[in-house]
Order: C-alpha cells, then structure tokens, then sequence
C-alpha cells in the first residue's frame, strides 16, 4: 500500500472527482480519537461523497454522507482538518482516505472492495 497526502489547495477538486468515481461503493467510516478511542460511525453503506466547506475562522470541514435511494441518509462532518491521506492498494486502487483534525483525531473511509475506478465503470450507477 502506498499513502499520498492530498494538499488543501487541490481538496475540492480531489474530492469531487473521487465522490463520482466511488458513488454508490460499500464503504465503513472509522473515528480514531485520542480521548474516545476507536469507533465505528457507519457500517458498509453505500457511499455518496465528500465534499469541503470553509468553517469559520477559515477552518476547513469536510461532510462526508452515505445512503442509496432507498435508505436513510448519514452525514458526518469532520471539522477543523488538517491533512487529507489516499492510501492505495499495489494494484492502485482507493484503499481508504484519511481525514485529520485539529484536536488529532482521524477519520478512515474504508471501502469493502477496492478495485481500480475502470474495472467498475459502467457497473457502479450513483
């Protein structure tokens, strides 16, 4: 696996381009706290993007939702990030994304089946 650090000028073009190539993909968001510990916020729902919004302050927060069209949706802001990560598979394949705060906690969006956005297109509706 390789990591790649996404840098904050290029977050609203990174993530809508990766939003559209992964709508509808099975995905597990993880919240790694220093306080809390790990937790579990979404169990293999389809995923339906990310995207950034500027907070205030200039913060950056970033939405993360889930849901399909026949299902409940789920958002979960991070607020405050720092850094972005892509983490790819040997293959290179999106693998999962890590998203950093402030207060240093980590966000993971996991997919079930990372498989490289060609082998599926076309399969994949969002």
């Amino acid at each position: 696996m390789s990591t790649q650090e996404i840098s904050r000028g290029d977050w609203t073009i990174f993530f809508d381009t990766f939003s559209q190539q992964h709508a509808g993909w099975l995905a597990t968001l993880e919240l790694f706290d220093p306080d809390v510990g790990a937790q579990e916020l979404v169990n293999q729902r389809p995923f339906e993007g990310v995207s950034v919004s500027s907070g205030a302050d200039d913060d950056e927060d970033i939405a993360i939702n889930f849901g399909g069209p026949s299902e409940d949706h789920i958002s979960h802001l991070v607020s405050d990030v720092t850094h972005v990560w892509l983490e790819r598979t040997a293959e290179g394949a999106n693998a999962a994304l890590e998203i950093e705060s402030a207060d240093n906690s980590k966000t993971l969006l996991r997919f079930r089946s990372p498989v490289p956005p060609e082998f599926v297109d076309g399969v994949v509706s969002p």
